[in-house]
């Protein structure tokens, strides 16, 4: 808890003298809330008053009760533009801090964080912080400064009757007090329950093509239905185990509750000769008021917990170390990519790359292979270094790649994923990625050169029609986009993530000529999850258990009979198998 309250004290620290002027502002505000009321609780009394005439006083009173309100108005309108102003600016202030930290982590930052996690932390942990600034922090201020004011009123008039008034406000926040003790009790779990539910509903909803292939849709729901009946019998216990007090200090708190109880007993104390009859008057107007508040604290409370929960996430990703920059980069001499004795691990314990070493000459094709798990992935990614080696170093033209500015790496290392990346922009912002200042003529020859200018022509705004608004891609076409940007870019060095793996036979083929165009002439690494891809590489790569298990060309490895071999007879295989189906459904 102490955490959540300093991470929040941390991200509203740029708007804290703000939110104290329009705190102050806000009681202003709330005190002269309540003086109308005591206006005309007094101006009762004095005209209750049988001694002598005292009109001066009255109009006076009225005076006050008229001018507390424009007071009132002003002061309120001034809080409330301090808090919303402040926002904006917090909102803006940790967004942007948020972006240029997210663009300073390394890429596997997010391998570990999906979109839906990402857009949570920027979107809704920030709009979580929104109500807590801009409307929590006044509702919490007028909670305390009206009950107390109108108590200091109250006191003066009769301190006893005073204490009689408030006894339902000590009661009901007892009440209150057991009721959030209990929800509180409970939170945790009920987030767990949220998370199942929705989790439930997510992959109902991804998955409803394949299950429905298969006849499993009614099992699928019925996970679904599970979920939800779990989660609503959670939800009517946890009601339940709080309707019994809550019930109570919403009676206890009513406005009718509290009048019947100054009612009554202040028509005993006037009987008893206790109290005058015009005192009763303030009690009766300003006793009801006293428990509204209540509600708002109890619902600021809720706001304050959101808020201190979404402000610690933010920080967590603030306090996410950026990958390390030198004050004074080097600049290769050459594009030779070494591995020298590399190692490699995400949580500090288990290695998943282990003394790797290789040399991936000028104008070569080296390919990775391996089983699942052998670390090509990990490999490939340590060049464009989305993440940093834990042992050994990665160098290009002699260089480490540690002591490189980000700008340099990038204009040397262009990476093309298996799992295209498009954002939503125009096509021609999309390629001109790597180059931004790309001119039309230099858009159009990258994407002819990528097999995809045609088809680029052929949307309704060409190459300004915009990705998922106008523009809707097949997974070859978006393929063959993300290689036109690499080709843009020019990189000499291409990291490859099979490209047409997923890819049907015909977008194959052109995905297949585009890579030929791309990799020309350049130094590739590629992972390579079909061996046939493979077989003209300058050098295979086989990788098992992060380590390198066989190195050389195709007809070198067939011929030592090892890991490789024995792939590459699986690979046939199954190959054989396949066009065997292919032949007897005619395709």
């Amino acid at each position: 808890m102490a955490a959540e309250r300093s991470a929040l004290g941390e991200l509203l620290r740029p708007i804290r003298g703000r939110v104290r002027l329009a705190v102050a502002a806000q009681a202003i505000s709330s005190i002269a809330a309540v003086l109308p009321f005591i206006a005309v609780a007094e101006l009762g009394r004095v005209l209750l008053d049988d001694g002598p005439d005292r009109t001066r006083e009255a109009w006076t009173l009225t005076a006050v009760a008229a001018g507390a309100l424009l007071v009132r108005l002003i002061f309120l309108l001034a809080a409330g533009a301090l808090t919303h102003f402040a926002d904006g600016e917090l909102a803006l202030d940790i967004r942007r801090r948020l972006v240029r930290r997210l663009g300073e982590v390394p890429m596997s930052w997010f391998s570990g964080h999906n979109s839906g996690t990402v857009k949570k932390i920027v979107q809704d942990d920030v709009a979580a912080m929104h109500h807590l600034v801009a409307h929590s922090v006044l509702e919490l201020t007028s909670a305390v400064v009206l009950p107390v004011t109108a108590l200091v009123y109250l006191f003066w008039v009769d301190w006893k009757m005073t204490l009689v008034t408030i006894a339902p406000l000590v009661i009901g926040l007892s009440l209150y007090s057991v009721t959030m003790a209990a929800m509180g009790k409970h939170l945790p779990e009920y987030d767990r329950a949220m998370g199942r539910i929705n989790g439930s509903a997510v992959e109902f909803v991804q998955g409803i093509a394949v299950v429905k292939t298969f006849g499993q849709a009614k099992r699928a729901h019925g996970r679904y239905a599970s979920a939800a009946s779990d989660f609503a019998n959670f939800f009517l216990d946890w009601v339940k185990s709080t309707l019994s007090s809550k019930t109570a200090a919403e009676i206890v708190l009513s406005p009718i509750a509290v009048l019947a109880t100054v009612l009554g007993a202040g028509a005993w104390f006037v009987t008893r000769g206790w109290l005058a009859a015009a005192d009763l008057l303030p009690f009766a107007l300003l006793g009801v008021g006293l428990t509204a508040p209540i509600l708002a604290l109890f619902y600021a409370s809720y706001e304050l917990r959101f808020a201190k929960e979404a402000a610690a996430r933010v920080i967590e990703v603030l306090d996410t170390a950026p990958l390390p920059v030198v004050d004074s980069p080097k600049s290769p001499s050459g594009n030779v990519v070494r591995l020298a004795e590399v190692s490699c691990s995400y949580d500090g314990a288990t290695e998943v790359l282990s003394g790797v070493d290789l040399e991936l000459p000028e104008g070569t094709v080296t390919a990775l292979v391996g089983p699942s798990g052998s670390g090509k992935s990990t490999l490939a990614t340590l060049l464009p270094r989305f993440q940093d080696v834990t042992g050994g170093a990665v160098s290009i033209g002699g260089v480490d790649i540690r002591e490189m500015a980000p700008q340099e790496l990038y204009r040397r290392v262009a990476f093309v994923f298996q799992d295209v990346r498009l954002a939503q922009e125009s096509i021609a912002a999309n390629i001109r990625m790597a180059r931004p200042d790309a001119s039309e003529f230099e858009v159009h020859t990258a994407a002819r050169m990528a097999r995809i200018h045609d088809e680029i022509l052929a949307l309704p705004r060409g190459y300004d029609s915009v990705i998922g608004d106008d523009a809707r891609l097949s997974g070859g076409q978006a393929q063959r986009l993300s290689i036109a940007r690499a080709l843009l870019a020019d990189a000499p060095i291409i990291v490859l993530d099979e490209a047409a793996a997923y890819a049907d036979p015909q977008s194959e083929a052109e995905v297949q000529d585009a890579l030929s165009t791309l990799t020309g002439a350049k130094t590739v690494l590629m992972i390579a999850h079909r061996l046939a891809t493979v077989v003209e590489a300058d050098q295979i790569v086989v990788l098992e258990n992060g380590t390198i298990a066989e190195r050389g060309t195709h007809t070198e490895l067939l011929a030592a009979e090892g890991r490789y071999a024995r792939m590459w007879r699986a690979h046939e295989n199954a190959e054989g198998w396949r066009n065997q189906q292919l032949e007897r459904t005619g395709a």
